[in-house]
């Protein structure tokens, strides 16, 4: 399998990408967000008829204004764009090869999943999350112009540029990629002990897929088809 076009070499593997200062500020938005996002869903959860909408907007939102903060971080550090996303396609062969291992990832991640889900009983399609998921077409459509916001930001942010800069500062791929799985089960702590514990591990299988494979594009393209298919299959099974 080819994988020249997204290597990075390995003098730049340990290389910071952006100031620590701006990590920090990106630490401190995602924890407002967290917080936010736990007493939110307190409220829609409590509420007859919680307004999804509006929910996705403002996440859609500040998904897209993290995600901009962090690249104009990282410009500003003089670090490349490649540096979180890696190397740009340059043949179809290598758009098919990520698409086939994203296939691949998802299928095996996703049985992972299950397993630890059942070991740990927590099921994120349960009650404490019926409130987020959507109801009609509009809000499908809408989910998964959600879920595909998801797919690149989170990926780009959690696996590209947090991961990046966790390994930096530790000098361990390992220790950074668990670093990054952990602050993104934190991320969702609106969800639950349980399923901020689960949501870490599943964010440690994104970030082995992403380190090895030096782009965070076939972590993509699994994420955003992994939150679209819970949504509309959620909202098909209510039906």
């Amino acid at each position: 399998m080819d994988t020249s076009a997204v290597a990075l070499p390995k003098s730049d593997s340990y290389d910071r990408i952006a100031s620590p200062w701006h990590t920090i500020l990106l630490l401190v938005a995602l924890a407002a967000w967290s917080a936010w996002g736990k007493f939110h869903a307190d409220q829609m959860r409590a509420a007859a008829n919680p307004g999804r909408l509006s929910l996705y907007a403002q996440t859609f939102a500040f998904e897209w204004i993290l995600f901009a903060v962090m690249i104009l971080g990282v410009r500003r550090h003089g670090s490349p764009f490649s540096s979180v996303m890696g190397e740009r396609w340059k043949s179809l062969r290598q758009v098919l090869i990520d698409i086939g291992i994203s296939a691949a990832f998802w299928v095996c991640s996703g049985f992972l999943l299950f397993l630890l889900s059942k070991l740990l009983h927590a099921n994120g399609l349960g009650r404490n999350m019926q409130f987020m998921l959507p109801h009609g077409w509009l809000e499908i459509a809408v989910w998964i112009a959600l879920s595909i916001t998801a797919g690149i930001c989170e990926e780009a942010i959690f696996r590209g540029y947090f991961q990046r800069q966790f390994i930096s500062f530790t000098q361990n791929g390992p220790v950074g990629i668990a670093l990054s799985a952990a602050l993104f089960g934190a991320a969702h702590s609106y969800q639950g002990l349980r399923m901020v514990v689960l949501i870490a591990l599943y964010g440690s299988m994104f970030g082995i897929l992403a380190y090895w494979r030096k782009t965070v594009r076939p972590g993509m393209i699994a994420h955003a088809w992994q939150d679209s298919l819970s949504g509309i299959a959620a909202s098909l099974v209510r039906h």
